[in-house]
This record gives structure tokens, sequence and C-alpha cells, in this order.
């Protein structure tokens, strides 16, 4: 097996567009289920679950909503999110995700640098719309969205037509926003081609057929969600279960009621079910069927791999990508031909090693990842600067370090960025050094990812007081609290004396690891 596997290559005929995907899919599967919701056991057929976001879509257009126009999506996971995603891609708009755990002034950033015309918003988050104390000039509706059929009631004439729009390819259909390295989030711009090619690439190298099941558990604010179980059992003519959040407890029931054969995860669920089921799954569910758990984001710890895999006899599929790559670059074997610890191989894409001069170096040695292919972002929204920093000589510049070994599969052993993995949460200490300082008695603050045995990582901050100024680490750790998502916010503060500086002025953040090492 390698990257130029025949599975990689892109079959003839394939649907230009997200909006042409589905509606195939409709005429090869018409009454067969696409779509479970775990929360209150409903169920959509592929026509039924078209017909859904084809009243969604004609509520949009009657709005003003026309191709390429925003529309913000923030909900828990529920099958009005994956219907509000494939209502924009029916339109040409932008399906604009938001991550649900963002507090109010994070949120308002992400609707106005997107410049979202609409914001589709679940009840339960409407306060926080409601709360955002600055102007939101491009956002003209708030539409709260429940539920998809008593919203959309009033457009339910299966005989009106969609308005006609020409979709391309190369038009974009997702701007989703990732943690920036300066402190502000960038929007990343994932065309209809980089959707289509990223779930055909999933769906082969992972043999999925039309008699998968997957689960989608994993936030639908997040790439991992949309592409691999979602978009990717869509391309397969599978089907996927959406359920609202992960629990441990609800975890086997749910792969037994719904006979689920694989779901996409992070090291911090598996480690978690090892937990609250040390002796295996219970002998009275049903869980022959799953052939195996995907999982990303940070490396799995073998020990953890190893005792997943003999507890619930479930193969763990790693692979690696970002959200500049629509979701998956790399996916171990489905098979025993897999490495732990290895993230795999390119599963379409191109992928390579260099050095800070691009060239490529041997097989083995360290360098910066690089990827280049059809899922790969088509720029980031209004920021050329980051656009010229990541896009160089012709490949995504990644800013993750790792190697690839002598039989092709690749490594990934750490970060050019400072970026914190907490629990599959990507995190950018810049960001929360920035509310850090608007801290009246702080003179200095570093925040760093440090080890933690549940989550991968947890965030940890260094405040140097101004001179006479005082203040606590609840004091402190509540102020960012009011302003960040709870999971970029330290779960400890360390007041030093000095922040250690190397001659240029970086932070020696091993320096500032140290102590937490030690203790």
């Amino acid at each position: 097996m390698n990257s130029k596997d025949e599975r990689a290559e892109k079959p003839r005929g394939e649907p230009n567009n997200l909006r042409e995907l589905l509606e195939e899919r409709v005429r090869e599967h018409t009454d067969k289920n696409f779509l479970f919701s775990e929360s209150d056991a409903s169920r959509y057929t592929y026509h039924e679950f078209d017909e859904a976001v084809n009243r969604l879509a004609r509520m949009l257009a009657s709005l003003g909503i026309a191709k390429g126009d925003v529309v913000s999506l923030l909900m828990p996971n529920c099958v009005e999110y994956i219907i509000g995603y494939f209502a924009c891609f029916k339109l040409g708009a932008l399906a604009g995700p938001i991550n649900s755990l963002l507090k109010s002034q994070e949120i308002s950033y992400v609707i106005n640098n997107s410049e979202a015309k609409a914001i589709l918003v679940n009840s339960e988050f409407l306060p926080r719309i409601e709360e955002i104390p600055e102007e939101l000039p491009h956002l003209h509706h708030v539409i709260m969205f429940d539920d998809e059929a008593k919203v959309t009631e009033e457009f339910a004439r299966e005989d009106e037509k969609l308005p006609g729009v020409d979709l391309e390819p190369d038009d974009e259909a997702i701007i989703i926003y990732t943690s920036g390295t300066t402190g502000k989030p960038k929007g990343c711009l994932l065309t209809h081609q980089n959707l289509i090619a990223n779930a055909r690439q999933i769906a082969r190298w992972l043999r999925f057929t039309e008699k998968d099941r997957l689960l989608t558990i994993m936030p639908l604010f997040h790439m991992n969600a949309v592409s691999v179980t979602t978009l990717t059992p869509l391309y397969a003519g599978a089907s996927t279960v959406v359920s609202p959040k992960f629990s441990a407890k609800r975890f086997w029931q749910i792969i037994s009621d719904y006979e689920i054969t694989s779901f996409g995860s992070v090291a911090t669920m598996l480690s978690m079910l090892l937990t609250t089921y040390p002796n295996g799954v219970p002998e009275n569910l049903k869980t022959d069927q799953l052939r195996f758990a995907m999982c990303g984001s940070a490396p799995v710890p073998a020990e953890v791999l190893r005792k997943f895999e003999e507890t619930f006899n479930c193969l763990v599929i790693e692979g690696y990508g970002l959200s500049e790559s629509t979701c998956r670059s790399t996916f171990n074997p489905p098979s025993t031909e897999r490495r732990p610890g290895s993230c795999g191989m390119p599963i379409g894409n191109e992928m390579k090693v260099v050095d800070d001069n691009d060239m490529e170096v041997p097989d083995g040695t360290l360098g910066e990842i690089v990827l280049r292919g059809e899922n790969i972002l088509k720029g980031y929204f209004k920021n050329e600067e980051a656009n010229a920093q990541a896009f160089r000589n012709g490949w995504f510049h990644t800013g993750d370090v790792g190697y690839r070994d002598s039989d092709g599969f690749f490594y990934i052993v750490d970060r050019k960025s400072d970026m914190i993995i907490r629990g599959g949460e990507n995190i950018y200490p810049r960001e929360i050094d920035e509310v850090l300082y608007q801290y009246p008695a702080v003179s200095h603050a570093a925040t760093i990812g440090v080890p933690d045995k549940l989550y991968g990582e947890e965030v940890a901050a260094f405040v140097v007081l101004k001179d006479g100024a005082t203040a606590t680490e609840e004091e402190i750790i509540n102020f960012c609290r009011e302003r960040l998502a709870d999971y970029k916010c330290p779960k400890s503060v360390r007041f030093v004396a000095d922040i250690p500086k190397g001659p240029t002025g970086k932070l020696l953040k091993r320096e500032l690891a140290a102590p937490f090492k030690n203790s």
C-alpha cells in the first residue's frame, strides 16, 4: 500500500459540487435511511433528508441568502446542524460553523470577520448572541433553529423550486475558523471540491461501503465530524447517527442499538471509555459489527491504544489532518498493517517532509510536514499575509514537525508553533496571553501546554505582577473565563518574578515547563 494507491484516483463522472452529490445519492438510495438522531430516535431517509434541506434552502433564499453569502451555524450536535450545512451547499452559500464553546466576544469576532449575513442558532445558545455588545453590521437575520419542521413549515411546498445557481468545484462551501498564532482565528475557505475529495479519499482508504453506519459524536463545528462521519458516509451511500455529545456511560449502548461500524474519536475519549468500562463491553450489548475507531487530533499514547484494542476488541486507526486539509490527510491502513504511534500514510494528497529551505529531507530525518492536493484549502479569508506564509513553493506548510520512515509511514513528533492540543481542541497561547495582559495587575504573561493524563495537554499560565499589585490564581482564571471559552482558560497560574527569554527575546518555554515535569 502506498500514497499512489488506485483508491486515491478521482473517479470519472464524480459530482462537481455537494448539491449534485446529495441529489445523486438520493436517486440511488431514495428510501434508505441516511441520518439518525440519537437524542430523539428520529430518522431521515435520503429522500426525506433532501426534502428537509430543500425546505431550509428555500427559506434562506426568501431572506435574501444567495451564492457567496455566509450563514453562521451555532448549534449542538443535531440533525438540524447537518440540514443547515447542506441547505447552504444547495444555495452556493458558505456554511460558517461556530464553536459552541466560545464566549460572546469570541463569537462576535467570527461573525464579523466572516461577514455572515444570517445565523442559524439553537435556543440554548441564543443568549450568547443577544449578549454581544458590539455591532454586527453584516448580520441581518438571527434564526432560532431548534426544529426544522416548525421553522420551515411555510416553505414545505414540494413543487416550489430552489433558485437556480451555477456551482463549480472551486466555489467555496465552508468557512471554518482555526485558532490563530497571532491571537485572532483565521477563516479557512474550503471548496466543494475540497469536501468531496476528502470524503472520497477517506471512504476509499478505509473501504467504507453502503453497508456502513458511522457515529457522529465529535462536534459538528469541527471538520472531523463534517468530513469523516457525515460527508464520507454520504459519499459511500452509507448512513450516520448524530449524537449530541460524547458520554462514556452511554457510548456502548449507542454502538449496540444503532449497529455502528465505525466512529470518530480523540485519545481522551478512548481513555475515558477504558476508565468507565475496565472489564470491556457489557455482555448484553452487540458490538461485533464494529470495525474500528478512527482517532486523530493528537497521537494516542501507546499504552492507551494497546489497552483499548485489548479490552474492547476494536482496532484504533490513527490519522492526521487539520482544518486546512479539509480534515484527514493520512490514515493508517484499516488492518493489522497499521503502525501504532504513526499517523499513517497519505490517503490521496501529496505529503513530504522539508527543511527550513523547503528542501525534502531523507527518510528518518525531522522536518516540517507540507501538503499538496485536492483537499487543501483554497486560502484564508481576507488574510493575504497568512496565505503567503502558508503557501510557499507550491505546498501548504502545516507547522508540524515529523518524519517519514522507509516504508512510507509518517510520524508527527512536535509543532513548530506553540499550539496546545487539549482533548482534541486546538488552543493558541497567544490568544490567552492577550487576555491575561488585559488584567490590571499583570505586567507580563506567558501560556504553555503541560502534560495531562486525560486531556493530553492542559493550559498553564505564568504571570509577572506589576510592582505593588496583588492577584490570586482564582481571580485571574475567573477573568479569563469571562472572556474565553472554558477549554482555553488556564487551569493553573504560577506567579513568577520573571519570564525567561533568549537573546532575541523569544520565550524559553522549556524552562517554563520544567517545574511541571518535576511536580
